[in-house]
């Protein structure tokens, strides 16, 4: 690896393959994908700008593809997905769709008038490399619209697996990925070269039946920790203590558990001259609502387990 390369946090081959299995059956698993689609389309909305040409980076099976299309504001929607069953699984739906293995997006410049990713991004090895293609990629005054997972995700797992793996083996490997914070990401924004970038969180608490639901859900969305550095395997003994710790640790009065998601929203243009100027530095850290459009959002409730 060049010396100057990030570092490879991510098996990016293991994720595809994790991808690929979680293919067939994604659509009983993207609740989370479908409300950030919708929150997309709904902050969208707001803007005045049409957009000709979109780009669904990450898309899955085609979820947001499908609110985009939808929208009186985007004329033909393009999906791009590194796993080759989720872009061959937006063909089925009646998209254009690409797949390509590596970091570097397979489009020419100035391509697009919006690009817009749905929980995809946080699985970039070479997060600031994925938004300078991204703006490259993108028109003068286009847009680009994005949400990841952020830092607080899965902290009751964390804390849970990091407690049972170390009680019951003396050690314990990174089981749930690292994740970039709102300052982190709202700066990542304004390295990248984008023109008036704003970020900001939106935090969704999930509950379930029992803890190994959660871990169903992970799968279902091919979710799964994918370190570069391997490590051992997750033993069905430290899973299930995991379990005990989480119930103990984390249960509602109803017996149901919580789980945490916290989403980043990002929005950027690419640069155009006549474009309103920030008035004040650090205007990442403005509401993205007022931005491109839409509320923040509040808690949400899967049933399950």
């Amino acid at each position: 690896m060049d010396a100057n390369s990030p570092p490879l946090v991510f098996d990016r081959a293991r994720h595809i393959a994790f991808r690929d299995r979680a293919a067939p059956g994604f659509d009983e698993y993207d609740f989370l994908k479908q409300r950030v689609s919708s929150g997309m389309v709904e902050r969208l909305a707001d803007s005045a700008h049409r957009f000709p040409k979109a780009l669904d980076l990450g898309s899955h099976s085609g979820t947001l593809a499908w609110k985009l299309g939808e929208s009186a504001q985007v004329d033909h929607v393009t999906c791009f997905d590194p796993s080759p069953a989720m872009a061959a699984a937006a063909r089925e739906s009646g998209f254009e769709a690409v797949s390509a293995p590596g970091e570097t997006l397979p489009f020419e410049e100035a391509s697009f008038d919006l690009v817009a990713s749905a929980l995809s991004l946080h699985w970039a090895n070479d997060l600031p490399g994925q938004l300078v293609q991204i703006r490259r990629m993108l028109k003068p005054d286009g847009l680009f619209l994005g949400a990841w997972f952020g830092a607080g995700t899965l902290a009751e797992l964390r804390t849970c697996l990091l407690q049972a793996e170390s009680e019951l083996t003396g050690g314990a490997a990174p089981r749930v990925s690292p994740l970039p914070g709102l300052q982190d990401s709202a700066a990542l924004l304004q390295r990248a070269g984008f023109a008036l970038p704003v970020a900001d969180v939106d935090h969704v608490t999930v509950r379930y039946g029992h803890p190994l639901k959660l871990i169903e859900d992970l799968r279902g969305m091919g979710e799964q920790a994918a370190f570069a550095a391997g490590g051992r395997p997750l033993s069905r003994r430290i899973l299930m203590r995991m379990a005990e710790l989480y119930i103990e640790q984390f249960s509602d009065p109803d017996g149901r558990v919580r789980a945490s998601f916290e989403i980043v929203w990002l929005s950027g243009w690419a640069p155009a001259p006549d474009q309103p100027q920030p008035k004040r530095p650090g205007s990442a850290k403005a509401s993205l609502a007022r931005a491109v459009g839409g509320v923040e959002k509040s808690a949400g409730e899967k049933a399950g387990g």
